[in-house]
């Protein structure tokens, strides 16, 4: 009877172990965080790379990017600067516009800080970037 009791435990604590290391088929809000926080970075620095500005605007349903081109912005929608909106059940928070926009300019500088928070199931993770340029992932 110990043996079994045993056992069922032993059980017990493998099946915990397994459903705790399932990852979540949605993904986590914080790997949007980071992809987003790649793309931007990327963007920042095709700005420096090629000395001509690139923007960058965020809806609460995706983001897209944009290059200065002719006096005005024209949609990027080559890799990696493709339009793409978030996975399933992620929405950034943007405020009352509903649409932020950033620029950098040829030496990698932003026109503002940006601040967007995504959130998806109580979640949220803040993708920042200041005014030196330096795009952080935070809490």
């Amino acid at each position: 009877m110990v043996e079994l009791m045993v056992v069922l435990t032993i059980i017990g604590f493998i099946s915990a172990a397994v459903v705790l290391a399932i990852p979540d088929p949605r993904g986590r809000v914080i790997e949007d965080a980071d992809r987003f926080a790649a793309r931007v970075a990327a963007a920042r620095d095709e700005a420096v790379v090629t000395a001509r500005p690139m923007g960058l605007w965020v809806s609460a349903s995706g983001y897209g990017f944009q290059r200065r081109e002719g006096g005005q912005w024209t949609p990027l929608e080559d890799k990696p600067f493709v339009t793409a909106n978030w996975k399933g059940g992620t929405r950034a928070l943007v405020g009352k516009d509903g649409r932020q926009q950033i620029a950098f300019d040829g030496t990698g500088l932003p026109t503002d800080p940006l601040t967007v928070t995504l959130a998806r199931e109580g979640e949220r993770v803040s993708v920042t970037v200041d005014m030196a340029g330096k795009v952080m992932v935070g809490g």
